[in-house]
């Protein structure tokens, strides 16, 4: 009971379950599940820094992020990360967009932009889903599985901003300036994805 409760995280079936297996053994899977949480948080961090400032809604490279640690570590492992991330930003720790100049807490989650943080959760859960069922290994279903991502993180997104504002302005502000950056950033997850399955696939056939 003890290395199947330790090994819940692992999904064989996903990129991550098959570049690094877990083991039958509940010591090295608890670890492995840390190291790839902790790893998978601080890239969210890190790509929470790298933003362009818009009012309202900061564009930066969160979303792509949030996609792959779903659609690479599957929805447990996914899931997991992701919620770290936001438990370390509810205890004020400056892992949020804009924080600082803006304080991190427990707050931030009631900000206008508090959705987009929920919408990061679901949205890593959907995909890790849909990965666990194949989605991430060809090319036409990674491109449906990418822009169902990205429009899960919207949806979540644009409902808490309509809270404090008409929905017409909240499209407007925090949906339309990223429509470009977000066909970008769907044809860059769709590129990993595609290179790291191929580069899998050949070292498999290597072997």
């Amino acid at each position: 009971m003890m290395s199947t409760g330790a090994t819940a995280l692992a999904t064989p079936s996903t990129l991550m379950g098959l570049l690094w297996p877990a083991r039958n053994d509940a010591r090295f899977a608890a670890i492995r599940a840390v190291v790839l949480m902790v790893v998978g948080s601080a890239l969210l961090t890190l790509s929470a820094k790298v933003q362009v400032s818009l009012p309202y809604v900061p564009m930066t490279m969160q979303t792509l992020v949030v996609l792959l640690i779903g659609a690479t570590y599957g929805w447990r492992l996914g899931g997991a990360t992701v919620a770290l991330y936001l438990m370390q930003g509810a205890m004020g720790m400056p892992v949020f967009a804009n924080t600082p100049p803006m304080p991190a807490g427990i707050g931030y989650f009631a900000s206008p932009t508090g959705g987009f943080l929920f919408g990061f959760l679901a949205a890593a859960l959907v995909m890790g889903v849909m990965a666990e069922r194949g989605w991430d290994r060809s090319l036409l279903r990674v491109t449906v599985m990418m822009s169902i991502g990205h429009a899960v993180i919207f949806v979540f997104g644009l409902a808490q901003l309509s809270l404090v504002m008409p929905f017409a302005k909240a499209w407007t502000v925090g949906a339309a300036p990223f429509v470009a950056a977000t066909i970008v950033k769907t044809a860059l997850a769709i590129a990993l994805m595609q290179a790291a399955w191929s580069i899998t696939r050949r070292n498999g056939s290597a072997r």
